[in-house]
């Protein structure tokens, strides 16, 4: 005679199926959603680091601004 408690449960095998269908749609959906923040930070990091080089380089340096001696007049 078999054994009844070792038996395979119907029941627990689909119950199980279905929780590892919504674990697994779950696991995507959190993936997904972490690859784009990801994505986003290292687009808007990229763009910030290049806007600050080219603002560095490329912009028009503004001279220090010197005092202005007064011209002392020769007396002869």
């Amino acid at each position: 005679m078999k054994n009844p408690w070792i038996k395979k449960n119907p029941l627990w095998s689909t119950w199980w199926s279905g929780t590892n269908a919504i674990a697994g749609t779950a696991r995507g959906c959190v993936t997904a959603a972490g690859e784009l923040q990801m994505t986003t930070m290292l687009t808007r990091s990229t763009k910030e680091m290049g806007e600050l080089w080219m603002s560095a380089l490329y912009e028009p340096r503004t001279a220090t601004r010197t005092r202005k001696h007064r011209r002392r007049r020769v007396h002869l």
